[in-house]
């Protein structure tokens, strides 16, 4: 039996780098996010990425999920374990960008960036661990940074949606590691290209690595669970410490 992997934001950027990581190393794949038609500013939808990941020759499920509404969340999490029967992994990828002072974010952001970012991942979690905890397995991933107070100055309002899914990594496996599931929260030491730096104008090719590092970062922490169990990595400081040692082939320039 295969492994199955739930991916949120996978139409593009890192989590489809995910699925495309995770189909070619033989998992199936839910691609969950909210792009079903054509986007002008955004490229891709959960189709046309499906279709994409399809070519790796396992089994690639398309399904809108909208983290901000919870039956939305609900709907995915039970189609995912109605086609597949179990959840291996839940990778909670999809997230919300806003780089600015507490006096420069508006009510109606910050509650953006903590409904998709904590409290979307929080929802997404816990709908997948009934069916974990019956399996005796899971892994869960929170696309998040290390907490470190450095990173409050300008970024208030988005610290406090990104720590709060850190604490969920850390947490999971204190209340869970009965049931053999697992946590990691991972963050770049550079930034990625996305649509997200793109339109924020957060650097350019020359400082921007390729969405594969997370995804080989992510897929390795899953691999190995005695090493990330429960800790908020750095992609590269990981990757090397499970032997990677080519980091130019993540280079845009």
């Amino acid at each position: 039996m295969r492994k199955v992997a739930f991916i949120t934001g996978a139409s593009r950027g890192i989590g489809k780098a995910c699925a495309h990581k995770f189909a070619r190393e033989g998992w199936d794949i839910v691609i969950a996010a909210k792009t079903t038609e054509p986007h002008p500013k955004l490229p891709g939808t959960i189709f046309t990425a499906a279709e994409a990941v399809e070519q790796h020759g396992t089994t690639v499920f398309p399904i809108r999920c909208d983290l901000t509404d919870l039956e939305s969340v609900h709907m995915a999490a039970q189609a995912a374990l109605d086609k597949f029967g179990r959840i291996d992994a839940v990778i909670n990828n999809a997230g919300a960008l806003w780089w600015k002072p507490m006096d420069e974010t508006p009510m109606k952001r910050f509650d953006l960036i903590m409904n998709v970012n904590a409290r979307g991942a929080f929802a997404m979690t816990k709908e997948f661990l009934p069916a974990m905890k019956e399996q005796s397995s899971g892994h869960v991933i929170m696309m998040s940074p290390p907490i470190d107070m450095k990173m409050l100055p300008s970024h208030i309002g988005y610290c406090i949606s990104k720590f709060g899914m850190t604490m969920i990594a850390h947490g999971i496996p204190q209340e869970f590691g009965d049931y053999n599931i697992r946590a990691t929260a991972l963050w770049p030491k550079t930034m990625i290209k996305s649509t997200a730096t793109v339109n924020f104008k957060l650097g350019d090719d020359s400082s921007w690595r390729k969405p594969a590092i997370l995804a080989d970062a992510t897929y390795e922490a899953i691999e190995h669970p005695e090493l990330s169990d429960g800790k908020a990595l750095i992609d590269e400081d990981f990757l090397r410490e499970v032997g990677y040692t080519d980091f130019d082939q993540y280079l845009y320039v």
